[in-house]
């Protein structure tokens, strides 16, 4: 896997910032949450007045071996017919594209049906869908090499459009099991408190689930007893999460704000996190969603998502839902005057 050279923000401005956001007419901290994120926003575009530019989205597409195993309650067909119908504009990832003015880029990364000649989706296909991991790694070590360097060779041509913030969203059926089971080996959670029902499975489906993954993670620890890292999330991975994973890494690297939305893209913000820890200082976390334990796993990171609004439909839709909210926390530190200028004795 290629190496990322993720920095830190630069720490020597973080007092300025404090100053300003603190001498707004308003009382000192008073905007809650809208003055931590302008924080952010400020210590990674290392300025005073922040800009939100030319925002894009990358929507990545993929199957999954697991599905064969009967751990979702949609079919693997869902996969290619939703990537369609994204291009005729008819996804929820459309509507929220169109309404806060991302760019939306479609991506098919491993979907198991013939989409080359479909205009509008960009063809990165590495396979027709990922092995099955409950018997065998889900891709070989080039395979993902190949997925991470495709989602960073997207970013980068977004960057070189003018973007500085990047929304990320997926398209997989099934791909809620390797998220519970990364949740489970890199977020240290009991495996059972990582497993939900992904798109609606009854209460024998979670059971039978359960037991698929379990098996699946035995499986895997007999076979790698030493295992690290890049292991777990090459052995589980689809191929639409690798991309997401080598897009938050080189999003990060470029200095770009990186929205990251519901249960899958925060298991991907996870081992983008355990691969290079400093990739969390560019995360805003969209919103926290109904899939059972993405709280739990947001928690791991000691990340604070800005929406609680029940979704889990994946896309990058609660991301998306959330931008109004970063764009606030911009307009603040650029369009708020301060006790100075407005001739208003301070009140705190």
């Amino acid at each position: 896997m290629k190496a990322f050279n993720i920095q830190q923000p630069d720490e020597r401005l973080r007092n300025e910032i404090q100053q300003k956001i603190d001498n707004l007419n308003k009382p000192k901290g008073s905007l809650g949450r809208l003055e931590t994120l302008a924080m952010q926003i400020c210590m990674v575009q290392q300025t005073l007045s922040p800009a939100l530019n030319h925002p894009c989205h990358l929507l990545f597409g993929g199957d999954h071996g697991i599905e064969k195993e009967g751990v979702s309650v949609s079919p693997r067909d869902v996969t290619w017919q939703q990537m369609i119908n994204f291009t005729h504009g008819g996804g929820g990832v459309n509507m929220f594209c169109r309404q806060h003015g991302f760019k939306l880029h479609i991506i098919d990364m491993g979907v198991d049906h013939d989409l080359s000649h479909i205009p509008g989706i960009i063809d990165r296909k590495i396979a027709r869908g990922t092995r099955n991991f409950l018997h065998e790694a889900a891709m070989s070590e080039d395979q993902f090499n190949r997925a991470i360097d495709t989602g960073a060779e997207l970013v980068d041509s977004c960057h070189a459009e003018g973007c500085n913030i990047i929304c990320l969203g997926e398209m997989g059926i099934a791909n809620t099991s390797p998220s519970s089971i990364w949740m489970h080996l890199l977020g240290n959670v009991p495996l059972d408190e990582c497993i939900g029902v992904g798109a609606g499975l009854d209460s024998p489906g979670l059971a039978h689930k359960k037991e698929v993954l379990h098996a699946a993670v035995d499986h895997f620890l007999a076979s790698n007893g030493d295992w690290n890292t890049e292991q777990c999330i090459r052995y589980f991975a689809g191929f639409e999460m690798a991309a997401a994973i080598g897009a938050m890494l080189r999003a990060a690297e470029l200095k770009m704000l990186v929205m990251v939305d519901g249960f899958i893209m925060t298991a991907c913000a996870l081992a983008a996190y355990r691969l290079f820890p400093g990739v969390l200082s560019y995360m805003i976390f969209g919103h926290c969603g109904d899939e059972s334990g993405h709280g739990r796993m947001l928690s791991v990171m000691h990340a604070q998502p800005l929406l609680h609004l029940g979704m889990r439909l994946g896309e990058g839709t609660g991301a998306l839902c959330a931008y109004p909210i970063v764009q606030s926390s911009v307009n603040m530190m650029n369009e708020m005057n301060n006790f100075d200028n407005a001739k208003i004795t301070k009140y705190f």
